[in-house]
């Protein structure tokens, strides 16, 4: 039996309505994203979970919670599965930022694995910080399924880094609406990505 990590995105919150950068900031999910977090635990509740690990931000666990309740599991909460830190970005959208930050978004937009949003993350240290969750799995769980709650630019670099691509092109690669679920399969060759933003349980 392989093992296999499931990557869910967060149900919507008024941040992913807007299109508003939003990582550190601790938004709550909307009555929709509570939909689509129930949708979700109630098309996977029946499937053989081994673990759940979320973001500890409030909206992840939120999501994360009614799966939990469903199969009587405990979550697991890891820092480096949090949102990138768009420091002084918070709460702004794009054209905002590009109007008060120009040529720091400019840089962003071009080589964000290596460029900050202004006194914010880089890709590759979200990379970073999120492979020691990934390692961690891999070295308690060697078979079965296991759950990831995070968040958009974090899951997406994630994916980037098991399929061995650029980390910095994780913005032009991969797309990743709210409550997309993408699933990787860990196996004599290594990840191999088996679903990608799969929103198909979602009955709203």
């Amino acid at each position: 039996m392989t093992l296999n990590i499931f990557f869910l995105r967060h149900g919507e919150t008024l941040s992913s309505k807007i299109d508003s950068f939003c990582g550190t900031s601790d938004v709550e999910l909307t009555t929709a994203g509570k939909i689509m977090a129930k949708d979700f635990a109630i098309a996977y509740k029946s499937l053989p979970w081994r673990a759940i690990f979320s973001s500890p931000m409030g909206r992840t666990i939120a999501t994360a919670k009614p799966l939990c309740d469903l199969v009587a599991m405990e979550m697991q909460l890891r820092d480096g599965l949090k949102e990138i830190d768009f420091g002084k970005w918070e709460g702004k959208t794009p054209a905002e930022v590009d109007r008060q930050f120009h040529d720091d978004y400019l840089r962003w937009q071009s080589e964000p694995g290596w460029n900050a949003p202004t006194d914010g993350e880089r890709a590759i240290d979200i990379a970073r910080r999120s492979s020691e969750v990934i390692e961690e799995i891999e070295q308690i769980y060697r078979s079965g399924n296991v759950l990831i709650v995070s968040h958009k630019a974090t899951i997406r670099i994630m994916l980037c880094s098991l399929l061995g691509i650029d980390v910095g092109r994780y913005r032009d690669r991969i797309d990743l609406p709210v409550a997309a679920l993408s699933v990787v399969e860990f196996n004599e060759h290594g990840p191999l990505l088996k679903k990608l933003s799969d929103r198909s349980h979602l009955n709203h």
